[in-house]
């Protein structure tokens, strides 16, 4: 497993999990993966870059994804988001698409949502790595546990949380969260294949900012 450099506040919370029979076999199955020649996305130092660039205690929103990109340079640990200089993929551009209509904001020249992250915007993947070219490769192997233990810990620790929920899967991924404690907006996924069917118009990001601003919290800036 690559190193972990998480914050007391996550560590707190989380460091017992490295210690289960899960987490030991999905290490296992990396090592065994690496040695066979395969390439895994991200990188290992950003298997958990999602937690790195949003202390527990700050997490303001949290938007859930499936999978990493699986094509070469595309994935970083955060969901949806590429680095600088990445060409969007079809679901981000849906959300810059979805931004505009919704807050007036222009395209973006970077598809790099750390900024996004930098203010309390916890980017989730619910699996943590995949094979090049494989979508879907690592499910199923233990990282749905682990992210469930992080979605479960931000329910508990946290107050006033917008889960944004794009999609079937991150629906019942998040059907843990307490709804009278946190806000959860939910809508089809963003990919081309359903975003005419109801996340185009679902405003997610005025009304996370409504919420927030309701909580006496500061507005992200999108």
């Amino acid at each position: 497993m690559a190193n972990i450099k998480l914050s007391d506040s996550w560590r707190n919370h989380l460091e017992s999990e490295f210690q289960t029979a899960y987490m030991k076999d999905l290490k296992s199955f990396l090592q065994k993966e690496y040695e066979a020649g395969k390439k895994i996305y991200p990188d290992a130092k950003k298997y958990f870059n999602a937690l790195d660039l949003v202390d527990l205690k700050n997490v303001k929103v949290v938007i859930l994804g499936q999978d990493p990109y699986h094509g070469p340079g595309q994935a970083h640990g955060l969901s949806f988001s590429v680095p600088e200089g990445v060409r969007f993929p079809p679901s981000l551009l849906n959300i810059f698409k979805e931004l505009k209509a919704d807050l007036g904001k222009e395209m973006p020249t970077s598809g790099n949502l750390e900024r996004w992250a930098k203010q309390g915007v916890l980017l989730l993947n619910a699996v943590l790595t995949v094979e090049e070219s494989k979508a879907a490769a690592h499910q199923g192997k233990g990282w749905e546990k682990f992210t469930d233990k992080i979605i479960e810990v931000v329910n508990h620790e946290c107050d006033h949380v917008v889960f944004i929920l794009w999609g079937a899967y991150a629906q019942k991924k998040g059907a843990i969260v307490d709804r009278k404690k946190h806000l959860v907006l939910e809508s089809v996924h963003p990919s081309p294949l359903s975003s005419h069917r109801g996340f185009f118009g679902s405003k997610p990001f005025s009304k996370a900012n409504s919420w927030l601003r309701e909580q006496g919290l500061e507005p992200i800036d999108w």
